[in-house]
């Protein structure tokens, strides 16, 4: 892809209100995005080995934190829209510490609402409701940080 079109592109990212554009010509695809997230594609590498002195302590991620255990997997979820991290930050259930969070379990959304935000290189990203429902399970705790991909709200 030529470079001119790539420095088009990143223009008309900084002029518009665009979180991320992605253009394929061919085989050849380039994708842009705000917000700090980056998702390198698959690279097959090589096992590392360590060689550790003393035994390595379980970290808990921060589903776990969240959960009280082990994360979730899809299997684990009940029934219903699972909502993503749609990158990589700090979530926030609600706009300022002071105030109530966005949503509680039980909370019935429509599409479009806010269920909380991601901060991500001082940036404030807003989730918003994919499907409207009952919120069935949320699986972040508020200023910890989240994976992209990671499940954070179910929704039946």
């Amino acid at each position: 892809m030529d470079l001119r079109k790539i420095k088009k592109l990143i223009d008309l990212l900084e002029e518009s209100n665009l979180n991320e554009i992605e253009i394929k010509e061919g085989e050849e695809s380039v994708r842009l995005s705000r917000g700090g997230s980056f998702v390198a594609p698959p690279v097959a590498a090589a096992p590392v080995v360590h060689a550790a002195a003393a035994p390595a302590m379980p970290m808990s991620s921060p589903v776990e934190a969240a959960t009280g255990g082990s994360p979730k997997t899809g299997s684990d979820l009940p029934e219903g829209h699972v909502v993503r991290a749609p990158m990589v930050g700090t979530f926030y259930a609600s706009p300022a510490p002071d105030k109530p969070p966005f949503v509680t379990v039980g909370a019935t959304v429509k599409a479009g609402e806010t269920l909380g935000i991601i901060e991500a290189m001082k940036m404030f990203n807003p989730i918003e409701a994919e499907v409207s429902g009952t919120v069935l399970v949320i699986l972040c705790e508020s200023g910890q940080p989240v994976e992209f991909d990671q499940p954070m709200f179910v929704i039946g």
